[in-house]
């Protein structure tokens, strides 16, 4: 069983900064790629940004490229995600997950294929 804690939510203000971190206990977690997702009220879960195994390859949603950055620490069993010029629509619940997988290199956008989840954290940007 592995566990997800994600810490880091809260509030900012239009084009500000928050950094998301997500501690992962259980297994090895350099078995595991990882992600972030996020779901705003009454939308549904979206994919934010994924990290290989490795580390050496991400992969963001269109709406974050540039402004988000993914990384984790393969030591310290952590995942971050660093979130600039932060904006009202950045507004969710964020989600950290992981799932099992042979590729060192594969991301994944798909929630379906990780397999733990945290239980999320609030961010909430205002105008």
């Amino acid at each position: 069983q592995v566990q997800l804690v994600e810490s880091g939510g809260g509030l900012a203000q239009a084009g500000e900064s928050l950094r998301l971190s997500c501690a992962v206990s259980g297994r090895t977690f350099s078995w595991y790629g990882t992600g972030w997702f996020r779901q705003a009220p009454g939308k549904e879960r979206e994919f934010v940004a994924s990290i290989s195994r490795s580390g050496g390859r991400t992969s963001y949603a269109d709406s974050v490229k540039d402004r988000f950055t993914i990384s984790r620490d393969n030591d310290k069993n952590t995942v971050h995600l660093q979130m600039n010029s932060l904006k009202p629509e950045d507004t969710a619940v964020y989600y950290c997950a992981a799932r099992p997988t042979f590729d060192t290199a594969a991301t994944s956008a798909r929630w379906s294929e990780y397999d733990y989840w945290g239980q999320g954290t609030q961010v909430t940007v205002s105008s």
